[in-house]
């Protein structure tokens, strides 16, 4: 087995870059590596939530405050964007951008990652099935209901 290193060397900033080093692991968790903005997007992915009263649902329970600050954290680094209802105006929408949506692969690395690491896990046995049958396909099929704007789950219930 071949072991690559990443060098997360210092970087030169610019006055807006918040970023102590050109490090993509560093950058990463930057972006979306607390648990609040995983959640969300967990949410945004799988359980197909827009709206603010909705993030407010998870069994989590986030406080109002942290959703606020994650979602204008997220639609800052551009992983979601933000509009208003057209027929509720004082609603406002949340969706996954492209940059969103290319992070199903990673979040489904994670659900892999955790539901074989803890035995008290509440994965979808059809989940973990299909992601261990052929995770590219079955990722595919993610990516195509999220842009749809249906939860990721509903493409369970293709599965044979």
């Amino acid at each position: 087995m071949q072991v690559y290193f990443i060098q997360c060397s210092k970087m030169a900033k610019s006055k807006t870059d918040f970023r102590q080093s050109g490090c993509p692991i560093a950058y990463t968790l930057d972006v979306v590596g607390d648990k609040w903005s995983l959640l969300i997007i967990r949410d945004m992915i799988f359980k197909g939530r827009r709206y603010f009263g909705e993030f407010l649902e998870a069994n989590e329970k986030i406080a109002t405050n942290i959703l606020t600050d994650r979602l204008k954290k997220l639609e800052g680094s551009q992983i979601i964007t933000k509009t208003q209802d057209p027929e509720h105006q004082k609603k406002y929408i949340y969706e996954l951008t492209q940059r969103g949506i290319s992070l199903i692969p990673v979040m489904l690395e994670i659900i892999l990652w955790g539901t074989k690491n803890d035995p008290n896990t509440t994965t979808p046995k059809e989940l973990y099935r299909r992601l261990n049958k052929d995770k590219y396909e079955f990722t595919l099929e993610v990516i195509e209901e999220v842009k749809n704007h249906k939860p990721a789950l509903n493409c369970l219930s293709s599965i044979k």
